[in-house]
């Protein structure tokens, strides 16, 4: 067993079970727009909203009524607009796309050239969407991915943030077997882990089931005594 496997061991022990992305293409996309300056809570009040109203998929959101739409989407904060936007051009490209879906389970060259129209992925959220919905063994690298993994001595700085997510991605999988479920499972524990307990300004080194493996956080513990 690698030591990235290890760790995420660890942090499944320490978190226990935690909820994945969906799986289905077209409802990811809207859970990509709803977490975009969110919270989890207030984007799955916003998913649940639109579930309520039938509207989670391609066909009912074009047809759903635009004031239930706007109140089910401004659950999930600031932004109201621009999330609006975007679900009715992501509705657009499904809807003229019927085989999007299909499209994305084959080869990986087609499937990104398939979700690059969609609005507001970037370039790790279509990893999400290629790992997640399409079974493709590829290792999204948020900014939380990235500053765990750092931290833990994977992956070399960049001042640009997508050389390093790049570097960092290029570390990680070379600890892991070329399996869909571990590649979720690392993705998910370490993407959790730096919202939870490895933040940006103030990590919770103290408590971190990973600290004896970090550097970053031996350092910070001396300098705090």
């Amino acid at each position: 067993m690698s030591r990235l496997e290890r760790l995420v061991d660890a942090l499944e022990q320490f978190y226990g079970l935690l909820p994945a992305p969906p799986r289905d293409p077209f409802r990811l996309f809207v859970w990509e727009v709803l977490s975009a300056h969110s919270t989890p809570h207030k984007r799955d009040a916003a998913v649940a909203a639109l579930k309520r109203n039938r509207a989670l998929t391609p066909d009912a959101m074009w047809r759903a009524p635009q004031k239930k739409l706007a109140e089910s989407v401004a659950l999930a904060g600031p932004y109201a607009e621009q999330r609006l936007r975007a679900l009715r051009t992501g509705v657009e490209v499904f809807r003229r796309s019927p085989n999007l879906a299909a499209t994305i389970r084959g080869p990986l060259v087609a499937a990104r050239r398939a979700i690059k129209p969609l609005p507001q992925l970037g370039e790790t959220g279509a990893h999400r969407m290629l790992l997640f919905t399409a079974d493709h063994c590829v290792m999204p690298v948020d900014a939380r991915v990235s500053r765990v993994a750092r931290r833990l001595g994977y992956g070399e700085p960049h001042d640009n943030f997508r050389r390093q997510a790049r570097s960092v991605q290029a570390a990680l999988t070379t600890e892991l077997p070329a399996s869909i479920d571990r590649y979720r499972r690392a993705f998910l524990y370490l993407s959790h882990h730096g919202t939870a307990t490895c933040t940006e300004a103030d990590p919770h080194c103290a408590v971190c089931p990973l600290l004896k493996e970090c550097p970053e956080g031996g350092k910070r513990l001396q300098i705090s005594d």
